[in-house]
Formats: structure tokens, C-alpha cells, sequence
């Protein structure tokens, strides 16, 4: 059974859902807070750095026994370049991630 409430934020409402005795946040709610309109271009801009990555990938590695590590070895690797770029949709497609949900 799942439960979804809202809390507020500095003044952005932000969902909280659990599911199965696990617990979600929103993180499109809460890129909002930066940019109303284009939420999913702050989480692509966090989701394209070095140290959100590694933690992603072990996060993962942790609870994910069908996550995909060589894929995200060279994701970790790409990450500290400049031209490196990903998304939601990206990561949990090549990876198997079940941490992050669309």
C-alpha cells in the first residue's frame, strides 16, 4: 500500500511517498525551488556530476543485485569530463537503477 503526503519546503511543495516500507522524495519537487519551469534541467545538471554518480552507483551496488556496474564504472569515469551529460531516463535504462524512478 502506498501512502503520498505533501510537505512545504521555503515555500515549495514537496511529495513524500512510501511504498512497500520504503520511503520516496520528490526530486523534481524539489528542483522546482530552483527553476519552476524547467525542473528536469536541475536534475539533469546534479545527475551530471562526479560525486552524485559514485553515490548513485553505490546506493545501487547496495540494494540492486540486478544494477548494471561496467556501464556505471564508465558513467563514473565520463562524469569528470566536461562534455559528460545524463538523465534519469539515461541512468536507469543503462544501469538496471532502481533508486531513482521517472
Amino acid at each position: 500500500m502506498s501512502k503520498k503526503e505533501t510537505i512545504i519546503v521555503q515555500g515549495t511543495e514537496v511529495i513524500l511517498l512510501s511504498h512497500h516500507k520504503e520511503d520516496y522524495i520528490s526530486l523534481t519537487d524539489i528542483a522546482k525551488y530552483r527553476d519552476r519551469e524547467n525542473p528536469s534541467q536541475i536534475i539533469s545538471l546534479w545527475l551530471r556530476t562526479y560525486s552524485t554518480i559514485e553515490y548513485l552507483g553505490l546506493w545501487e551496488t547496495l540494494n540492486n543485485s540486478n544494477f548494471n556496474p561496467h556501464i556505471y564504472e564508465g558513467f563514473k569515469n565520463e562524469s569528470a569530463k566536461p562534455h559528460f551529460w545524463m538523465s534519469p531516463q539515461k541512468w536507469i535504462n543503462e544501469t538496471n537503477a532502481i533508486g531513482i524512478t521517472n
